[in-house]
């Protein structure tokens, strides 16, 4: 089949998609994205020069978290749902059916870069050295009872120094995103998931029942030594000024754009920097993600030359605009595939989905 049949098909199929949506979709002219606070600025960046640098209105963008983004991603298909979602953490495969069964069929996933999520202090405030069982034993909803034994116990520690006689004598406070968001979902998994490992019978329980391995290995503590701050990274940056005893959990381009403010802790013994992160030694680092909803391409402008500014060398590459703003980019060989397959808008499957 050649390649102007398969466009020919391509165009069908999305009007198809169009014509059974719901009568109530408004014609929309432009691009409309929601998800991830983390991704947030860089889309934003992006979206801005490609307003001006086309004749296609600037893309509206919403910050609604990985999670929120990925429900009204996959909503539908028509104007009345959005036709991008960003996301700093995978789609989830519950969230791929979801997307099929209300019709969002054709997909095409992402990678972007990469960003690390830091542990994060005011910088006048006593930088840290934590390791991943630190942060489980401060953070975790139930813990190894201290008095020993494999057995849990609801988390008793209210100071770092009870976690680790080698940390301050000062309260567990830390300010970190809801549930909604992916930054959430990444920590709870690389930092809460990787201290809890770190005990051989808690471990062991991942082959004997997931589920209850993944109810204690990335469970928060509710008792308000977390405490949930929205999805505005920068107001837990402005928290962090007004408290210097306190810890926030965010995104890496939030610790680099706010250097001088808040410092950034070492987990492990790595500091969070953008080598650190490229390289993956620092221990708490993910992908950053973005999906198109193929069945808007060709009916909202714009789609296609939003992708292929996001994915050109002056936006995502090593010495790109977004490098600036703290997204650390793919390797040159893994970003080249990546861009032949978000141009190409290949579509995903959930074979590799968990």
């Amino acid at each position: 089949m050649n390649f102007k049949i398969k466009a020919t098909l391509a165009s069908a199929a999305a009007a198809l998609a169009f014509a059974s949506a719901p009568a109530t979709a408004d014609t929309r002219d432009y691009i409309s994205i929601v998800g991830s606070s983390t991704v947030y600025p860089f889309a934003t960046t992006v979206a801005e020069r490609f307003g001006r640098s086309s004749s296609n209105p600037t893309p509206k963008i919403e910050s609604t978290g990985s999670g929120g983004g990925m429900k009204l991603f996959c909503a539908g298909v028509g104007t009345q749902h959005p036709d991008v979602t960003n996301a700093s953490r995978r789609m989830k495969k519950s969230e791929f059916a979801q997307c099929q069964e209300n019709g969002v069929k054709d997909i095409t996933e992402v990678v972007i870069g990469y960003d690390g999520i830091v542990f994060a202090n005011s910088s006048k405030g006593k930088h840290m050295d934590v390791t991943l069982r630190d942060l489980f034993l401060a953070l975790a909803k139930e813990v190894p009872d201290p008095k020993g034994g494999e057995k849990l116990v609801a988390n008793p520690y209210k100071t770092w120094k009870e976690v680790n006689p080698a940390l301050p004598n000062t309260k567990i406070e830390v300010l970190g995103p809801p549930p909604t968001s992916g930054t959430r979902d990444a920590f709870n998994e690389l930092a809460i998931e990787g201290g809890c490992k770190t005990f051989p019978w808690l471990k062991a329980i991942k082959g004997e029942d997931k589920s209850k391995y993944k109810a204690i290995c990335r469970s928060i503590r509710e008792d308000g030594a977390y405490v949930e701050a929205g999805e505005n990274d920068n107001l837990i940056v402005q928290k962090l000024e007004k408290n210097p005893n306190a810890f926030g959990v965010f995104g890496f381009s939030f610790l680099d754009q706010n250097r001088g403010k808040v410092q950034g802790a070492k987990v492990g013994g790595v500091a969070p920097t953008f080598d650190s992160i490229a390289s993956g030694d620092y221990p708490v680092s993910r992908s950053l993600y973005f999906y198109v909803k193929k069945a808007h391409v060709g009916v909202v402008p714009g789609i296609e030359g939003y992708v292929k500014e996001f994915t050109s060398e002056k936006a995502w590459g090593g010495e790109g605009y977004l490098a600036e703003k703290g997204m650390i980019p793919l390797a040159d060989d893994l970003r080249g595939d990546m861009q032949k397959q978000a141009r190409g808008l290949v579509s995903m499957t959930d074979a590799e989905l968990h």
